[in-house]
């Protein structure tokens, strides 16, 4: 299991998980949850599709703000 993959269902179960963090690990898992699911060589995933899938698969309600800054730092984990 990838680490972020751990943080997230940390963050999900609740295990000492300070709550900003919390957010955070679980709008980063729907950001990446957002890229897996979109169609090969189809558009970007967007900020909106990180609320939809946060919501959906986490109960989380993320601002566009949280959603687009949680997309943001998984592209920039990708290119290091």
């Amino acid at each position: 299991m990838s680490g972020l993959r751990r943080q997230v269902l940390a963050a999900f179960t609740g295990e000492q998980v300070p709550t900003g963090r919390r957010e955070h690990l679980l709008a980063l898992g729907a950001a990446e949850l957002a890229h897996a699911r979109r169609p090969a060589g189809g558009a970007a995933s967007t900020s909106r599709d990180v609320q939809v899938i946060a919501l959906q698969e986490f109960g989380l309600l993320l601002d566009d703000r949280a959603a687009a800054a949680a997309l943001a730092e998984r592209q920039l984990s990708t290119v290091r």
